[in-house]
């Protein structure tokens, strides 16, 4: 017995009342970001284990459990990319694109992380991650955020909260460690089994437990910023006095961490409230170290990363809804004749007036039939053309959103008419024609 296939757990369809918003986020992302002087850089989807491995560390939840890893017919481990900043780093040094040169990039696309599914979390998820090259002061860490804040106001999207910490140096992370290995040891038994495992692997990420039940118990621990040096506190007050001079409101997070073991200094993310436990929208900071982690020379770098379907579901809740795929026109053919002639009209019409969003009835039917899949399509005007029209080279003109009266116009004087108009003028012109 057949059986009905299914999406992979965790890897939906994104049906076109959803892809609409998809399309929105990306497009607005692409003008403010080109509009910042950011080109686009396409990467590969697969990439080599080992790259994530040294980048996002053997020891996190990431490479540990969560990442589509198997080896292909010629013995390689190839693993599903989980997240952006890795191949992109890979790229650049790979193509000769960092050293001694400054670098703003983009991309988007697709990650991969086998996590439980819920609200804002799949499987396959989608990014829109931003990596900047070759500049070490906190002017660059300020330009990102003042992107992000101008991407949310172009968005329409409310209520974000901007949240900062400094990570200070890998020297100043290493003697922190210790500190907190110290602290969650002496209070092991109040440590969940998560924070159990990290607490050798990878103790800062004990900071940023979910679990309310640790909460008191994380609020007592030591504070990186205490333990920051001289270096690392000038970055970060250099990067506070930017912010409140361009007017940036934010919360310095003591206990802010990322995930990715390759971060120093600068750290941030964008919350909300909205999204239940997935609260983070968009995230990232400096990452001076990675460059030269992959074989690549030493080069001040940072970035972010924002998660695309989290802000789809903000947009959904709070912005207008984008408009959908209705089109301007929708073409009735009606006999043997006009169905040869009109796919012909249509390509002309559409060349008179690129913008024009013209659907030609396909699959037959008669007057009333597709006189009522016009009106379901949302077009403003049907355009009908029959064998009589066609022997007059005409066509005649039937407003649908309003009470018009139909009415004819010669098809070379209505090329005419509507050449050089913009697609929301078409109805209102052609509808005026005695």
């Amino acid at each position: 017995m057949s059986t009905t296939l299914q999406a992979v757990r965790g890897m939906r369809d994104i049906l076109p009342e959803h892809s609409r918003y998809f399309a929105l986020l990306e497009n607005c992302a692409r003008e403010v970001l080109t509009a910042y002087g950011y080109e686009e850089i396409r990467l590969p989807l697969l990439e080599s284990t080992e790259l994530f491995k040294r980048t996002i560390g053997e020891v996190t939840d990431i490479v540990e459990k969560e990442m589509y890893t198997f080896t292909d017919r010629n013995g390689d481990s190839l693993t599903l990319r989980p997240e952006g900043t890795a191949g992109c780093v890979r790229a650049g040094i790979e193509n000769g694109l960092l050293h001694n040169q400054v670098r703003r990039l983009w991309y988007g696309g697709a990650m991969f992380r086998h996590e439980r599914p819920q609200k804002g979390r799949y499987r396959q998820f989608h990014q829109i991650g931003v990596e900047t090259f070759g500049m070490a002061g906190p002017d660059i860490d300020a330009e990102l955020l003042l992107m992000t804040q101008r991407l949310w106001r172009r968005l329409g999207v409310e209520g974000l909260e901007l949240q900062i910490n400094s990570l200070g140096t890998p020297a100043v992370r290493m003697a922190y460690r210790a500190e907190l290995v110290a602290y969650f040891t002496a209070h092991q038994a109040q440590l969940d089994e998560d924070s159990r495992r990290r607490l050798q692997s990878n103790p800062l990420r004990i900071l940023d437990s979910k679990n309310p039940a640790l909460h008191h118990l994380i609020a007592g621990a030591p504070q990186l910023s205490a333990a920051l040096d001289d270096e690392s506190r000038a970055h970060f007050d250099g990067l506070r006095r930017l912010l409140d001079g361009a007017g940036v409101a934010y919360r310095v997070n003591p206990r802010l961490v990322r995930g990715l073991d390759y971060y120093t200094k600068t750290v941030f993310e964008w919350v909300t409230d909205r999204l239940g436990a997935q609260g983070t929208v968009c995230a990232g900071g400096r990452y001076d170290g990675l460059v030269a982690q992959l074989g690549g020379r030493a080069t001040p770098a940072a970035g972010f990363a924002l998660g695309v379907e989290r802000l789809v579901a903000l947009l959904e809740e709070q912005a207008a809804p984008p408009p959908g795929a209705a089109p301007d026109v929708y073409l009735a053919v009606l006999g043997e004749q006009a169905e040869s002639l009109g796919l012909l009209w249509a390509e002309q019409l559409r060349d008179a007036c690129p913008a024009l969003r013209v659907l030609v009835n396909c699959g037959g039917g008669g007057f009333k039939a597709q006189l009522k899949r016009a009106d379901k399509s949302g077009a403003a005007l049907a355009l009908v053309l029959g064998d009589d029209e066609v022997a007059q080279g005409s066509v005649g003109v039937k407003p649908l959103r309003h009470d018009v009266r139909q009415c004819t116009w010669l098809w070379p004087d209505l090329l005419q008419a509507v050449s050089g108009c913009t697609a929301a003028d078409v109805p209102r012109l052609l509808a005026r024609n005695d």
